[in-house]
């Protein structure tokens, strides 16, 4: 099924098959995901929020590791993945989009990510202390445990029967471990919310074969179909079954810069404290 022949980079398929939507929590990757459908599909109404698995998989799925209801521990996970990563590339004849939130890190002597089978990667990372904000809302924990969590190297998510566990490490390793992977573009949440055209067009560009141009009004049809008032309404009308454990809305305010209003100024330092450094790098001022 060559859903996607006439957008995606054909010569990216000589690397690999396979490529990583990856992000950190909260950070706006399936906001990526709807838009790619979106714009794959270029049908004159917004593609469902419940079938994103349409065109793109989710790594940890328990359905590609063994029987629903299974749950395995890191080492059996580990052990599965490059049977598992290689199994996705034949989903489909040309590139499969798959989502992570794994670092681009090695455990167990194995990647999280196998390079064998990588055509590239679109990594979107968004400000931590926004980041802190929505996935606490996610998971229903205080923002000083998604804080606290955040720092930690080894922080992961745990298997639970319907996904296999994601190694996270802290926010700053996660978005270095991806900065650093060949083949891969850098996407920031912010800019995305800023200037749409020019940043959703920079994801389609980056996918695209040399020379192709992007379509302007599929381009701005797909960001449409895509929004957050479009997304949280699908969800307001039919729900979503990748919601959070906590019952909270999936898709809530989807802005940037929440965190001055509702971080207090100890929590925006302790962030601060534990990733500035980083923070920096990615053009996110201290105040």
């Amino acid at each position: 099924m060559c859903f996607v022949s006439d957008v995606l980079f054909w010569s990216f398929m000589a690397m690999g098959k396979l490529v990583w939507l990856a992000s950190y929590p909260k950070s706006g990757n399936t906001w990526v995901r709807a838009f790619l459908h979106n714009y794959i599909v270029n049908a004159e109404t917004p593609h469902s929020i419940n079938s994103l698995v349409d065109f793109s998989v989710s790594e940890c799925a328990m359905a590609f590791f063994g029987a629903p209801g299974e749950v395995l521990t890191p080492q059996e996970a580990q052990a599965k993945r490059p049977a598992i990563h290689d199994a996705l590339t034949r989903l489909h004849e040309d590139l499969v989009f798959v989502k992570t939130h794994n670092a681009n890190l090695s455990l167990h002597g194995v990647p999280l990510c196998s390079p064998g089978v990588t055509a590239g990667a679109v990594y979107i990372v968004r400000d931590p202390r926004d980041v802190a904000l929505s996935y606490a809302a996610f998971t229903g924990k205080t923002v000083d445990e998604i804080i606290a969590f955040m720092a930690e190297a080894g922080a992961a998510n745990a298997g639970d029967g319907t996904q296999v566990f994601e190694l996270l490490s802290s926010w700053s390793s996660h978005a270095l471990s991806w900065v650093a992977a060949p083949r891969r573009l850098l996407v920031r949440y912010e800019d995305l919310l800023a200037e749409p055209e020019r940043y959703f067009g920079r994801i389609i560009r980056f996918l695209s074969a040399p020379g192709t141009a992007v379509a302007p009004d599929r381009l701005r049809r797909a960001i449409d179909f895509s929004s957050f008032s479009t997304l949280a309404g699908q969800e307001a009308k039919e729900g979503y079954r990748a919601g959070g454990p906590s019952g909270e809305k999936f898709f809530r305010a989807g802005k940037a810069g929440g965190w001055r209003e509702e971080l207090s100024p100890a929590q925006a330092a302790a962030i601060w404290a534990a990733h500035g450094g980083v923070m920096e790098k990615f053009g996110y001022p201290r105040d």
